[in-house]
């Protein structure tokens, strides 16, 4: 009987697997959405196929992929057609099919060669891992589990379906990926595996930015994401896509004392929500300590650590290819993440504007931020940070009551500044809106009338 956690499985793939057998092909459903149904245990939800890409092996070709989904599919791509895949969308069920491959990366080459097969232990074996290589075949549902996959995921382990070095030569990525799935699932990785990463890592080097790049934006959205970077760090794969995190590892933090930097980093990610940005940021934010560390007079600084760390954040993304938008919302992050402690003496509205005005829409993110860059074990402390912020953020409130807060800007624009000292377009009408916005965030609303009347006091005291 079918079990009725696979149901959905069954019902998403029951069209699409006839279709093949009518043609004379198997199609076996892989990935994914195999492995995460045989995970959950039975108390769990049946697995959501809904809104989730079904990838599909198939040992027809991609020519025949492509006749069997046309008059059913309501749109088909081909855009990865010579590497056998062909895609289409039915309904709102996106589908990914691919013909029985083998991929391998050339020593020197970014680009994989692709040779397809007829058998789907061959298939399987060029994937990933064991707990990935696995198959439905479709419709009957048997499981074609020819690495152990079920059994290494009973026991929380990660291999590889053939020797790791083999596996990671056809795809370097796949170092990488093992670091996301030991954190994701839980797994312990194989010894082997791990010696293949120390050994083999500088291999990264040969796959593409945007790859790393997306495959480091999943690690830093599973639940406990450090136990991906450790991973990383302890391999030295790290030194190959981002050196700035183990170099955290050598800078001893006077403030946290009880963990050195790249401790107390990969503790504040673990703490952040999972924001994929705000958790960038904190991976981030103190990666400018090495360069400003000082000794001083028996201790230890990091002076301006926060803009250094913005600079280096904002070249690190760059050369990862992040759009322009996300290396602009992290580097700034970054750059404010200590704004908060310069107003040690109680928050005063002009220092409340300020804040607010500086943080702009990342008000919410450097506050949790701010909030979870605290990890000191001393329980005094930690309480009168958190008092501190709670403050800064009844002020908030307050003045949003009484004041615009989020669109702070002069009590006069540049046309009226024009007019009442009869001016031209040009700097001087940048610097009179300059005087009034500081006036405007010391003493909040003048109104139109007195904002005139220190505009023009202003003006005569220029001459």
């Amino acid at each position: 009987m079918l079990p009725e956690r696979l149901r959905p499985l069954v019902d998403a793939t029951a069209d699409v697997a006839e279709r093949f057998l009518s043609a004379g092909h198997t199609l076996y459903l892989v990935g994914g959405s195999v492995r995460d149904a045989i995970v959950a245990d039975g108390d769990s939800p049946a697995p959501t196929v809904g809104g989730q890409d079904l990838d599909f092996t198939t040992d027809a070709r991609p020519d025949d992929i492509e006749a069997i989904l046309s008059g059913w599919a309501d749109a088909i791509w081909t855009q990865g057609k010579r590497f056998g895949t062909i895609a289409c969308l039915k309904g709102e069920q996106k589908y990914e099919i691919t013909t029985h491959r083998a991929e391998a990366y050339q020593p020197d080459s970014r680009k994989p060669e692709v040779v397809f097969g007829d058998s789907i232990e061959d298939d399987l074996s060029r994937r990933d891992f064991t707990v990935n290589a696995m198959a439905l075949r479709l419709p009957d549902l048997e499981l074609i589990d020819p690495f152990g996959g079920l059994g290494d995921l009973a026991t929380r382990r990660l291999r590889t379906p053939l020797d790791p070095e083999t596996s990671f030569a056809d795809d370097p990525l796949r170092m990488l990926r093992a670091a996301r799935f030991i954190a994701r699932l839980n797994l312990e990785p194989d010894e082997a595996l791990v010696e293949a990463v120390r050994s083999g890592h500088v291999r990264l080097s040969i796959v593409s930015a945007e790859r790393i790049r997306d495959e480091l934006d999943k690690i830093m959205v599973v639940p406990v994401p450090s136990v991906a970077l450790w991973f990383v760090v302890r391999t030295g794969l790290a030194a190959d896509f981002l050196p700035e995190l183990p170099g955290l590892a050598l800078e001893q933090d006077p403030i946290h004392r009880h963990k050195d930097v790249l401790a107390h980093t990969l503790a504040v990610v673990d703490k952040t929500s999972p924001d994929r940005l705000l958790r960038l940021a904190a991976l981030f934010h103190d990666v400018g300590k090495p360069r400003t560390r000082a000794f001083v007079d028996g201790g230890v600084t990091f002076h301006h650590h926060e803009v250094v760390g913005a600079r280096m954040t904002r070249k690190r993304m760059q050369a990862l290819r992040y759009a322009n938008d996300d290396v602009d919302t992290v580097t700034e992050l970054v750059n404010l993440h200590l704004r908060f402690h310069t107003y040690r003496l109680g928050w005063t509205d002009r220092a409340v504007r300020r804040y607010v005005r500086d943080a702009g829409p990342l008000l919410d993110q450097l506050n949790e931020l701010t909030r979870c860059d605290c990890t000191t074990r001393n329980a005094n402390k930690a309480r009168a940070l958190a008092r501190r912020m709670d403050e800064l953020e009844a002020r908030i409130v307050d003045l949003r009551q009484q004041e615009e807060l989020d669109a702070i800007r002069p009590d006069l624009d540049g046309a009226q500044i024009m007019e009442e000292l009869d001016l031209a377009p040009g700097p001087d009408v940048g610097r009179a809106l300059a005087y009034l916005l500081e006036l405007r965030m010391d003493e909040g609303p003048l109104g139109e009338d007195e904002a005139r009347h220190r505009l023009r006091s202003w003006w005569e005291s220029q001459a």
